[in-house]
This record gives C-alpha cells, structure tokens and sequence, in this order.
C-alpha cells in the first residue's frame, strides 16, 4: 500500500517474542500505533528497548509473533521502502567526511532517484524545516549536538516517511535543547502527519511529547495509555521508574577554617 507523503502508516505488533541463549528478551507484546500517532515506549536500560526497536524496523526476526505494517508482514529492511519508513539514529549518524547537504541528500544521490538539482532543492526544503537554512556547506564537527539531531532528521525527512522511528532523540543533550528537539518532533508529527515511534528512557521527553506511552520492564508492557492513564497505573515498578530521583540526605553545613595567626 502506498500511501500519500501526508498520511502516516497504522503499526501492528501481534505476540512478539524473542529469547537469546534461552534468556527471554520480548515476552508476547502485542500493541497497535495508529496512522499519524507519536508513540513513545520508554523503559529503563535492559528492559529491551533496543531489541524492541531492532524488530520493528526488521534487523531482526522474532521467535514468534509478526509486525504489520498497513497490514503487511514486515520483513528484512529492503522490504519496507514501499511503505517509505525512516530512522533517526541515536548518535544521528552523521558522517564525517560529508557536509550537511551531502548527509541529508545521501540516500537520493546513492540510489540516483533525483538529479543533482533536484536533490539540492529537496536538501534545501527539508533543513529550512528544521530551522538549518544557509548550513549545507558545513561539516559535522562544526556542529552543536542539537543541530547533528536536526540535521539527522532531515535526512529522514528525504524520503517523505510515512513512518519515523527515533533512537532516544534526546540522549547526550542538554536540558533546553532536549526541550528543543521534543517541540520538533511534535511539530513535524502535526504538520505532516506522519506516524511517529518515539523509543526512549526520558521522562520528560515521552509526557511532554506523547499521545501513547508504552512502559516497558524485562520484555513486558506493565503500562500502555495516554500520559495522564500512565502517570496514574498502580504498578509498582511503573510508579518506581516514573518517580525515581535523588533521595539523598543534604550536606552539613562545613565548619569553618580557623585562619592561621
């Protein structure tokens, strides 16, 4: 099924489980994100996460269990360019030895869907949406972190994705610009209506952004719903994860030192 650019591609999850060395990883999940949602599945590290997000995007194959996408099962990458989906790595990804236009643009020039001038065009459209006018001629490392994110999403944004998965888009930022990157995202899922699954351990980031939560703890979901549904689950361990922080006992107060006669 081939969507238009504006229209985000319903996820479905039946039953996925995975085990490596007999030690179980995803036990039985089964959830649906709907066509234009941003879903975010957050966890603490070793909740599986990561495997979570590796079956979706089809690097690996579960033990049983099957992912849809508009109904049809999903399978090795290549599989899904018909779907048009994109990934925004956590480090973004970008290479080094190619400048900002060049990164964005890699996907169209490798495959030679677009002549240069059109992929200059297309470049140009997607950092303007970002706010990254008038940066195609510089290099990664003269980036700020927050930029790299963006440039790594307009590079996504190339292939006009129905569907966008984001590796802890906020990891290694500071708080205002992790605050920066969430009103992006938020911003792109509305103005293009693209279906977003958004996989992180940032608080912040999944209430701030989410329509959907998805709590995940040792393969299992212990809590799907809206924020307010999340922040109100009884679970223990969900309630734990949400409201862990620094408990410790304030300093005294130094005594002072005796200056020397």
């Amino acid at each position: 099924m081939n969507a238009s650019p504006a229209q985000g591609v319903r996820l479905e999850v039946r039953g996925l489980t995975k085990s490596y060395n007999g030690r179980p990883v995803l036990r039985d999940l089964s959830f649906t994100v709907e066509r234009g949602e941003l879903f975010v599945i957050m966890g603490p590290s070793g909740s599986g996460k990561t495997v979570l997000l590796k079956h979706l995007i089809g690097l690996e194959r579960p033990d049983a269990g099957e992912i849809l996408l508009e109904g049809e099962p999903v399978g090795p990458p290549e599989t899904l360019g018909r779907h048009r989906v994109a990934m925004v790595f956590q480090s973004g990804g970008l290479l080094n030895s190619l400048t900002v236009a060049e990164n964005v643009g890699l996907y169209l020039s490798e495959h030679r869907l677009k002549p240069p001038a059109e992929i200059r065009r297309i470049v140009a459209e997607k950092l303007a949406l970002l706010g990254l006018e008038g940066t195609e001629d510089r290099w990664p490392a003269e980036l700020s972190g927050g930029m790299k994110k963006r440039v790594a999403i307009a590079r996504a944004l190339v292939v006009e994705p129905q569907l966008i998965f984001y590796d802890e888009p906020t990891s290694e930022l500071d708080p205002l610009i992790a605050v920066t990157i969430g009103r992006e995202l938020v911003r792109l899922n509305r103005q293009l209506g693209v279906t977003s699954v958004v996989v992180t351990h940032d608080r912040d980031l999944a209430f701030g952004i989410a329509h959907r939560i998805a709590v995940l703890h040792a393969g299992r979901f212990l809590a799907l719903g809206t924020p307010a549904e999340v922040r109100a689950h009884a679970d223990p361990v969900v309630r734990q994860f949400l409201h862990a922080d620094f408990a410790f006992e304030p300093h005294p107060t130094p005594e002072p030192v005796s200056r020397l006669p």
